[in-house]
């Protein structure tokens, strides 16, 4: 099979024979990330990688062969960041909770990164280092491994959805210039009438009287709400749990 139908994964970096390269795919992969952390994941591509490195185009097919390589690079580097996973703490909310504000981080570190991991798995070293802390977290609590592997994605998934939203959030506030409080500030009238037509009285609950939306650090209180609640509904459905509908 040739290296175009072989995972990067699955490749020595250098060849049996012929000359030793003269960059490594570490290298490749932070000069690709550095680009598309300033520049956005549309101004990557194997030219400009080469553009940055000083070489020729060409070149950089010696190391991989397409820029998907790249992209899944990139991806299980960034999985590396800040030392990896770390030990098991043998509390599996504790584990969890960590992955899971790892995981946001790095999306606000690589906002390029919420369109590329809603697609295909990495499957990478380190992104496997990932999935298998999770799991680890996860294995003595009697789940079969097909709920394991589900709680896994959607705890994924759900710090995926919230960082985009926080993200899109703050391209919305560099795009129009206009800051949350002056948008709130803004609709406020408007929504004074949303609450006096009576027509959406749940709603009219939301702005009347909810703190949470008004509040400075309403992201990261947003995102602990939605953790915990989530990591309450793994744990009411644990096997020894009361009322658990696991195994019946």
């Amino acid at each position: 099979m040739d290296d175009a139908h072989t995972v990067i994964w699955n490749r020595p970096e250098r060849a049996a024979k012929g000359p030793a390269p003269s960059r490594t795919r570490a290298e490749i992969t932070s000069a690709a990330i550095a680009i598309a952390d300033a520049e956005g994941i549309e101004a990557l591509s194997m030219r400009r990688v080469a553009k940055e490195l000083g070489t020729g185009t060409a070149s950089l097919y010696r190391y991989l062969a397409s820029k998907d390589d790249l992209l899944d690079l990139m991806l299980d580097a960034v999985a590396a960041e800040d030392g990896g996973q770390p030990a098991p703490t043998g509390d599996w909310r504790s584990d969890l909770r960590g992955l899971a504000h790892r995981s946001r981080a790095a999306f606000h570190r690589h906002p390029w990164m919420t369109s590329l991991a809603a697609g295909r798995p990495s499957l990478g070293p380190n992104s496997l280092d990932a999935i298998e802390h999770a799991l680890a977290a996860l294995d003595p609590l009697g789940f079969d491994i097909d709920v394991m592997i589900t709680v896994v994605d959607t705890l994924q998934a759900f710090v995926r959805g919230y960082a985009t939203g926080e993200l899109a959030q703050q391209e919305a506030v560099r795009r129009s210039g206009v800051g949350i409080q002056e948008w709130m500030d803004a609709h406020a009238p408007y929504l004074d009438k949303v609450v006096k037509s009576g027509r959406h009285p749940l709603l009219a609950r939301v702005i009347r009287d909810a703190e949470l939306p008004h509040a400075a650090d309403r992201a990261e209180r947003g995102f602990e709400l939605g953790l915990e609640r989530l990591l309450d509904g793994w744990e009411a459905n644990l096997p020894n749990f009361p009322g658990s509908s696991v195994n019946r």
